[in-house]
């Protein structure tokens, strides 16, 4: 099943256990995929576009759910 939900960086740092402020340095340093939605100049990921990342980056733990 998808889950196209649309997550913000504080979804994606509640999820692999951060703060905001270091999932919004990933996405300055190209860590993080490309948003999937930008509105209103906020970008916003679908939750599988997190969770493939998550599974792919060095030293995956899971994610924290």
């Amino acid at each position: 099943m998808t889950d196209r939900r649309l997550w913000s960086y504080k979804e994606i740092a509640a999820h692999i256990g951060v703060q905001p402020d270091t999932v919004r340095s990933y996405r300055k340093h190209g860590l993080l995929p490309p948003p999937d939605l930008v509105e209103g100049g906020r970008p916003f990921w679908c939750a599988d576009t997190v969770r493939e990342w998550v599974a792919r980056r060095p030293g995956n733990r899971g994610g924290r759910r």
